[in-house]
């Protein structure tokens, strides 16, 4: 049922990158993560710009998990930009990052969130997480896009 599935992973951490692929890899067979280490490279891949120069940018993903803490661009200006752009307004943002303080969670729902999860330091929880992810937004969820 995931066959054909794109997640945007922004993430600038190479040890959360493996270890949300792997749990991918257990909860969903024939879904493409598209890693991007910086704010900055998230946007030009959603916008079809700098090295992504010549992608579709109507072939929106079906899932953005989006860290805040990030080179170049900050995941609120990453998710600022998605939501004031009518192609990627509507595509699901999960904030995935270690921040619990309640102005960080505010803004990100402020901005257009659509959840705020905290990254478990234990690998088995954030396995978990990843694996409730999966589960949640691309089985249940229904795209509001084709």
């Amino acid at each position: 049922m995931t066959m054909g599935k794109t997640i945007l992973l922004v993430e600038d951490s190479a040890e959360a990158v493996e270890l949300t692929r792997y749990a991918f890899s257990e909860c969903a067979r024939g879904v493409q993560v598209v890693v991007a280490s910086d704010g900055q490279e998230a946007l030009d891949w959603l916008t079809g710009t700098g090295k992504y120069e010549g992608r579709n940018a109507d072939e929106r993903p079906d899932l953005v998990l989006l860290d805040l803490k990030l080179p170049k661009v900050s995941g609120f200006e990453v998710l600022e930009r998605m939501r004031n752009d009518k192609r990627t307004r509507v595509v699901p943002v999960v904030m995935l990052t270690v921040s619990r303080l309640k102005s960080d969670i505010e803004r990100a729902y402020g901005l257009g969130a659509n959840s705020y999860l905290v990254k478990p330091l234990e690998f088995e929880k954030y396995s978990e997480l990843v694996f409730r992810l999966c589960d949640c937004w691309l089985y249940m969820n229904e795209r509001p896009y084709p």
